[in-house]
């Protein structure tokens, strides 16, 4: 269940700090009654972050399979980056 609380908590930013920490999840934050902010952590940021650029990726992906785009062999490009660069 989202975490909300009124603006007036701010004023405790350690509270508000620990909150997002321990959840891992943004607390949404109310200005009188309706929503305004959204406050979370840096990791939870940088997670969410990188789930959105993933299924932005997928969604890309998809678009190129649904308009027939010519598609690359994964086995070929592999192979090309191991010859560049080297086997690690």
């Amino acid at each position: 269940m989202p975490e909300i609380r009124p603006i007036k908590d701010l004023r405790n930013t350690s509270e508000i700090s620990e909150l997002c920490h321990d959840r891992n999840e943004p607390v949404y934050i109310t200005k009188n009654g309706y929503g305004h902010l959204v406050v979370m952590s840096m990791e939870t940021y940088k997670e969410k972050l990188a789930k959105a650029e993933l299924y932005e990726k997928l969604a890309e992906a998809e678009m190129q399979l649904n308009n027939k785009e010519e598609l690359l062999d994964a086995e070929m490009i592999f192979e090309k980056l191991k010859n560049r660069y080297g086997e690690n």
